[in-house]
């Protein structure tokens, strides 16, 4: 393990910085990234990769209420500098351990305020830090991105409110597809939500996000000027806020105030992150992870990851049985049947549980006798999870999570969040910190990205923020092309850590063939495709979309897939181009999974094995598509193939495919 090392110095004056001049020069430790700080009329900071400037001076500050500004003619009474290099045990994640490795940078202003700037060999970040002890409020915060030249931008849109009322945008689901274009071209009418992407060349790409996000306002991204800039914008603190929405149970902001945010106290805020490299690089990137608040629970062995039978998918839609399926006590028992049967962790019970809308929690739905579920569940060895909707959930937290963690139940699915204003990151933090009072797990849907959530409270395992499969029961290749969307994730939103994507389709269609389907749904692509992602999405609560029925029916598929971890020792990114195909190697004690994936281009990949650092000839239990698998999706084969430890696997993948495999140690 390496060793840590941690060096911090203090500085002289800012006057008498390197040749009396107020220019800081920050360098990542392998020298590769490079960062001008400039407190003079303006705090700035450019980025240099490989001695190539990437990111041109950008200005910085924060405006609060009272005139003051945080930035411009900075006072700057001191710099401090570290060098740190440590591994953290790193549970519940991509990777057993992660190095933390990077040099810093600390600007200390008279006026209350500093700003940290640290750079590693992946990217750099920054935040201001608030000394006040007396409450102040954040009018606006200045974040600007200023692009050398008309590079190619990746965003994914807000896809609601209108294009002649920016602030209509602000309530969404943080789920959309990839717009490409360069960055000058962008919509300058219409949000993006964080992570973004930048093409700088064929080689190297920035991955823009945040972290680190906790009541404070999350930041989107627009060019509202057809430049080469990109500009932030937050939502305005909440000053009322309705039942209404979807079923009634979501927030709905009916009055904001003029600033976006209160500091009751010293604080930091959240971590602008830009990360840069190849496209493997990227897709390897744990800064969103590392730059978060370390774990606040002390005791986490409670705290179980695992796969998820899941019914609102399939939409209940089992066969074979001698009862009506539906939402009733006999169709999920069936569920946690089916879930002891192949080793699944947990049962969800998704919307439909509570009586009416779900707008009260604490009334259960009479069809279903919740008491007896959780106790055949227990005796099986099955958890059970329960849906939520967000106001029935924030207006009675305390004693819903006390009610039903003592019934039994071991976690919740917080669903239809769609802000990220200032109330809205600092409710997930205290139904994170909640939840975890009682021993229980949280999924965190209609929501955004996790920005650092998942390390703070480890309980909190999974987040949507992403398009993902559930968008083809309603939506057709032309609405949404989740297949092109599918070879972008892996380095985009998954930079910002873990997605509940829903994967695992047991009816697959060809590009042709597919169509939506809401109480039979199928997926476009490939069943290895679908196989795939199990490897290439990173998910401690991973569900199984599809009816047990159809899982059953293809139960060599479902083998595989109940096999599968959702933590991991350690991930390689062995091959990948970003919006292309990625194939991603994932280790968990001796055993290694290895899963790829294709936009709707085939492709023939060549796979070398050599950093997987086999000791032996080892099998390789080998999912591919079919020779026909273009014409029907559902077209598999499976082999048993041996593999040495210099390997190179060649697999071809059809139109929308994929590949999914398993060393087998001998």
């Amino acid at each position: 393990m390496r060793i840590p090392i941690i060096i911090c110095s203090a500085t002289l004056l800012c006057a008498a910085n390197a040749f009396g001049s107020k220019h800081y020069q920050l360098t990542s430790p392998s020298g590769v990234i490079s960062s001008t700080i400039n407190c003079d009329k303006e705090l700035t900071y450019s980025v240099k990769y490989d001695n190539e400037e990437v990111i041109s001076e950008s200005p910085i500050s924060i405006t609060l209420t009272d005139g003051s500004v945080w930035g411009p003619d900075a006072r700057i009474s001191k710099s401090s500098r570290e060098k740190v290099d440590r591994t953290l045990s790193t549970p519940f994640t991509q990777s057993e351990t992660m190095v933390d490795r990077y040099n810093g940078l600390i600007l200390h202003s008279k006026d209350g305020w500093d700003v940290e700037f640290r750079a590693y060999d992946d990217g750099v970040a920054y935040r201001f830090i608030n000394h006040r002890k007396n409450p102040i409020e954040v009018l606006s915060e200045q974040v600007e991105i200023n692009f050398p030249a008309d590079f190619k931008a990746i965003v994914p849109y807000v896809r609601s409110g209108s294009d002649e009322d920016i602030e209509s945008q602000i309530f969404n689901s943080f789920e959309n597809c990839y717009t490409e274009s360069n960055i000058s071209q962008l919509n300058p009418h219409r949000l993006a939500f964080l992570p973004i992407a930048v093409a700088v060349d064929n080689d190297l790409k920035i991955v823009v996000s945040e972290t680190d996000l906790n009541d404070y306002p999350g930041l989107f991204l627009y060019n509202p000027d057809s430049t080469t800039t990109l500009k932030g914008r937050q939502a305005a603190y909440p000053l009322t806020i309705i039942d209404g929405g979807y079923n009634n149970i979501q927030g709905i902001v009916t009055e904001r105030a003029k600033f976006i945010a209160r500091l009751d106290s010293p604080r930091t805020l959240p971590w602008r992150i830009i990360a840069l490299g190849s496209d493997r690089d990227i897709a390897e990137s744990n800064l969103s992870y590392l730059l978060a608040e370390p774990s606040r629970i002390a005791d986490t062995s409670w705290i179980k990851p695992g796969k998820v039978a899941w019914d609102w998918w399939n939409h209940w839609n089992i066969t074979g049985v001698d009862f009506e399926a539906g939402i009733n006590t006999p169709t999920y028992k069936h569920y946690i049947d089916f879930a002891a049967e192949n080793g699944i962790e947990y049962v969800i019970l998704d919307d439909g549980w509570a009586v009416g809308r779900g707008e009260d929690l604490m009334k259960i739905n009479p069809d279903i006798n919740l008491k007896e579920i959780i106790s055949y569940a227990d005796e099986k060895g099955i958890g059970i999870i329960l849906w939520a909707g967000l106001r029935a959930f924030e207006r009675d937290l305390e004693n819903i999570c006390r009610h039903y963690s003592e019934m039994g139940v071991k976690g919740f699915k917080i669903d239809f969040e769609d802000r990220d204003d200032q109330l809205m990151t600092a409710f997930n933090h205290k139904a994170a910190e909640t939840a975890a009072r009682y021993n229980l797990v949280l999924d965190i849907h209609g929501s955004y990205k996790p920005a650092g959530l998942n390390r703070t409270w480890p309980n909190v395992l999974n987040f949507e923020g992403v398009n993902g499969l559930e968008n083809m029961k309603w939506s057709t290749l032309d609405q949404f092309d989740i297949i092109s969307y599918d070879a972008w994730i892996p380095f985009i939103r998954q930079f910002a850590g873990p997605l509940d994507y829903t994967q695992g389709a047991m009816n697959n269609a060809g590009r042709d063939n597919f169509r939506p389907i809401n109480e039979s749904p199928m997926s476009p692509g490939t069943r290895a495709h679908q196989m795939a992602l199990y490897m290439i999405l990173y998910s401690p609560l991973n569900m199984l979309c599809d009816s047990p029925s159809n899982y059953r029916r293809e139960q060599e598929c479902t083998d595989f897939i109940a096999s599968v971890p959702t933590v991991w020792d350690e991930t390689i990114v062995l091959d990948g181009k970003m919006g292309e195909y990625i194939v991603t190697a994932r280790r968990k004690g001796n055993e290694w999974y290895i899963g790829g994936i294709t936009n709707w281009t085939p492709r023939e990949v060549s796979i070398d094995l050599s950093p997987l650092k086999l000791k032996e000839v080892s099998q390789i239990s080998l999912f591919t598509d079919g020779v026909n698998a273009h014409r029907n999706g559902n077209d598999y084969t499976h082999q048993i193939i041996e593999a040495s430890t210099s390997a190179q696997l060649k697999i071809k993948m059809a139109p929308g495919g994929g590949f999914a495999a398993k060393v087998i140690r001998q």
